[in-house]
């Protein structure tokens, strides 16, 4: 992804990663979440309506966060049927299935995820997608020095 490649500042990697996240997975919202220490900050969101952008959540409230922790991907098909979902943060929202994949790998810096208005499972093609848009961003973010940052943990692609 040459956009990434050129990216110079977390802004335009934030801007870079919202817009694809939503096409590569054909999704009606995605986000852009960086972790800070024991928080997740909603950096960034490209949706449909308005979701959580701006805001912070104690990391192991939100989806992000569990993906963050665990270092998993997070694949949610219904949210009213998935543990790791507050519901009481969702249902007010137009997301009814979500995607969610960590950013850096060992210790996860940040998420991307992508929401759907139905119940839906994501494809392992969009899966892979944002598998690939994710360590590309990891890549970005350790070239801009955002992996040194104070609530960065150190990690390394692969």
């Amino acid at each position: 992804m040459t956009k990434l490649a050129a990216a110079q500042t977390l802004a335009e990697v934030c801007d870079i990663v919202r817009v694809e996240a939503r096409r590569l997975t054909g999704a009606q919202g995605a986000t852009f979440v960086l972790r800070e220490q024991d928080r997740c900050f909603y950096v960034d969101e490209d949706a449909i309506a308005p979701l959580w952008k701006g805001q912070r959540f104690p990391i192991t409230a939100c989806i992000s966060g569990w993906a963050m922790l665990h270092d998993e991907i997070a694949v949610v098909p219904n949210i009213e049927r998935d543990e790791r979902i507050p519901l009481e943060a969702y249902l007010p929202t137009f997301v009814r299935s979500l995607l969610m994949v960590p950013v850096g790998s060992p210790s996860p810096v940040a998420a991307i995820g992508a929401y759907w208005s139905r119940p839906y499972r994501a494809t392992q093609p969009q899966i892979d997608a944002l598998q690939t848009l994710a360590a590309e961003t990891a890549e970005a973010i350790q070239r801009i020095g955002l992996a040194d940052a104070p609530w960065a943990p150190t990690f390394t692609n692969g």
